[in-house]
């Protein structure tokens, strides 16, 4: 696990690379390396390398050359399958230096070009310049598990890196809010497609290469997650589908206990990582080093299920409790790590129990990836059961009678629970996809946002109105008729990436390597294409995953309702952190940005103060203020009075 960064300039520009600059880029990076470090400068290009040492510790420093010196890596995670190649490669001829992943992927880039990817299995972000035919290529993994940020600016000069921050380094891009993405951030937790909240700095997709040649770039996806056809070659019964998934799952596991030194894994209590605790357990000699964390709070503390766990399989246990003052003292320091807003408030507590770990153990397994895969979010039944009535309520009901039943929903005495369920359901909202999924679940959602926008950021904004537009192409461009399987497909490339970035930016804040078994590309390739029953079965999400885990996890596990990590930021910003809301979201300062209005602001504040809950709006609102002034402005002093 590293950080990457580099820039090639301009064939015609007449411009050299700095040394100092990449230097510069590069230690921005040094919490996702602290090990070693490294550059390379040839004229117009040059690569930086920040090492956290995982496979061969005394070998392995970057950037790496192959045998002649005309390719040159630089490399960020980890390939598990590397020594299925090596000894191909050496019958090819090619010699090792090492023992280290990052060869094999240089010597198979030598070996078969773009289409190295093809061969790997894990998760990697990498950059390999060719000397010979003057071309940078770039990749990042399937599901986006590591990251790569690239800016290209108007002379054709690119600078890339494994955060933002390496690219602002280089001040070939100013740090400016990109509105096009405002809806977007604003609905749907982050931004959904290629593009960030900086101008002009974007992402590469994941399962996509980058190819720099002549000043122009190309973009190829190499992978993408199939649905169709399903896997009915033969007759599966459950059981069949439940020992071949299980299969993978355990092999995914064992890939990911590569390492030549400690490793350990993120333990919440919930079924997926409890998962992985006790496959793991009966593939190593020592104790598992567990770690958990938690709120002092009753509703936002669960450890007695981390700890029913490491009982269960005898780890050793190390947990971490978070008190609200430790948890906003390090959010600005957490969004300078994440470079956007943090779209989570379990980010806080990640990094907490990261910094945990990072005392015992350099490499961690963590539960990430199977919610979006085997359909774990509640919001999949509900969508499914909303469609399904809603259309048929439509067809055979008039006009005039589901509006009064709409209007009723509005004005009679309810309780305001019924009532906010009601107006999320098709009695209230047009059943498809876009009402009953995308808005019902934005944090603001389509209606909220036209009426929060100042019109001078309507302006800036211009066509980019639909929040969900990013969203709908992916769920448009599914290959798949199942309902189930699109939301899904939409999910993988959307709000999972979220929180992959979160999962990999907090962690590395620590020095820690996260790795994520659930999102082995196999495996989720043997999901996709199962049948939706066994992954969502009436009201029963993750099935499959249940129906392995029986008699191996406690009861108590496999059947608890799923919580996500739940964080009391509502109640924390009633009382003792309302003080934060009054000084950045309320703030003159950020009100006179001028992009919401300030009427809009003032209401939706003394709402949730008044008992209506809008934790997730104001916590949005907060870290895009804090944000704006840290990443944007510059400002170091953001929340010295938290």
């Amino acid at each position: 696990m590293c950080g990457i960064n580099g820039i090639i300039y301009s064939n015609y520009s007449g411009r050299e690379v700095s040394p100092q600059t990449l230097t510069r880029m590069r230690d921005s990076l040094h919490h996702r390396g602290p090990d070693e470090a490294g550059i390379y400068v040839e004229r117009n290009v040059g690569l930086g390398h920040r090492r956290l040492s995982i496979v061969d510790l005394r070998n392995g420093q970057q950037p790496m050359f192959n045998q002649d010196e005309s390719c040159i890596i630089v490399y960020n995670g980890e390939a598990y399958n590397h020594n299925d190649y090596r000894s191909e490669l050496i019958e090819k001829g090619y010699e090792y230096k090492t023992h280290c992943d990052t060869e094999t992927i240089l010597h198979l880039y030598e070996e078969y070009g773009a289409k190295c990817v093809d061969k790997l299995r894990g998760m990697f972000a990498f950059a390999i310049w060719n000397k010979k035919s003057r071309e940078l290529f770039i990749a990042r993994d399937r599901l986006g598990v590591k990251p790569l940020y690239y800016a290209q600016d108007e002379q054709g000069n690119l600078f890339f890196g494994s955060e933002i921050k390496a690219i602002l380094e280089a001040q070939g891009v100013k740090p400016e809010l990109n509105y096009a993405t405002l809806t977007d951030y604003l609905a749907n937790h982050g931004t959904s497609g290629d593009e960030t909240l900086f101008a002009g700095i974007r992402r590469l997709p994941a399962g996509h290469t980058l190819t720099w040649k002549d000043d122009k770039i190309r973009i190829e996806k190499y992978w993408d997650l199939q649905f169709e056809p399903k896997l009915n070659g033969r007759q599966r019964t459950d059981e069949d589908w439940v020992a071949e998934w299980f299969e993978l799952f355990q092999k995914a596991v064992e890939l990911r206990l590569m390492a030549d030194v400690p490793l350990g894994m993120f333990l919440s209590g919930g079924i997926d990582s409890s998962a992985i605790a006790a496959v793991m357990s009966k593939m190593v000699s020592e104790p598992i080093k567990t770690f958990s964390v938690a709120f002092a709070e009753r509703e936002a503390n669960e450890l007695e299920y981390a700890r029913l766990v490491a009982t269960a399989y005898k780890t050793d246990h190390h947990e971490v409790i978070v008190s609200p003052a430790e948890f906003f003292k390090a959010l600005p320091e957490l969004i300078w790590h994440e470079d956007e807003p943090l779209a989570h408030p379990s980010s806080v507590a990640l990094n907490f129990v990261s910094r945990l770990a990072s005392e015992h153990v350099k490499v961690v397994l963590t539960g990430e990836g199977s919610d979006e895969s085997l359909a774990g979010y509640g919001r999949y039944a509900k969508t499914l059961l909303n469609l399904r009535y809603g259309q048929t309520y439509h067809k055979f009901t008039p006009k005039f009678a589901r509006e009064f039943v709409a209007d009723r929903i509005e004005n009679i005495s309810l309780d305001s629970k019924i009532r906010h369920k009601l107006r999320k359901s098709f009695f209230s909202v047009e059943p498809n996809i876009e009402n009953i999924y995308f808005d019902n679940f934005a944090v603001f959602p389509q209606k909220m946002q036209s009426e929060m926008f100042s019109d001078k950021t309507k302006a800036q904004i211009g066509s980019h109105v639909n929040p969900y537009a990013e969203m709908s192409r992916f769920f448009d461009s599914a290959e798949t008729k199942s309902l189930l399987d699109r939301m899904l497909y939409a999910d993988t490339k959307t709000y999972l990436h979220e929180l992959l970035m979160k999962q990999d930016q907090m962690s590395m804040a620590a020095s820690i390597e996260s790795r994520v078994p659930f999102l082995d590309h196999k495996l989720m390739e043997f999901s996709a294409r199962m049948p939706d029953h066994l992954k969502l079965r009436g009201k029963t999400t993750k099935f499959v995953l249940r129906e392995a885990m029986k008699g191996i996890l406690p009861d108590e596990i496999l059947t608890r309702p799923k919580m996500g990590f739940p964080v009391p930021i509502g109640k924390w910003f009633r009382n003792e952190y309302k003080h934060l809301i009054d000084e950045y979201i309320l703030s003159e300062r950020a009100l006179a940005r001028g992009i919401f209005k300030a009427d809009f602001v003032r209401n939706l504040v003394e709402r949730h103060i008044r008992g209506e809950n809008h934790d997730e709006r104001l916590w949005a609102l907060l870290n895009f203020e804090m944000w704006q002034r840290r990443c944007i402005e510059g400002d170091a002093q953001v929340g010295q009075t938290a």
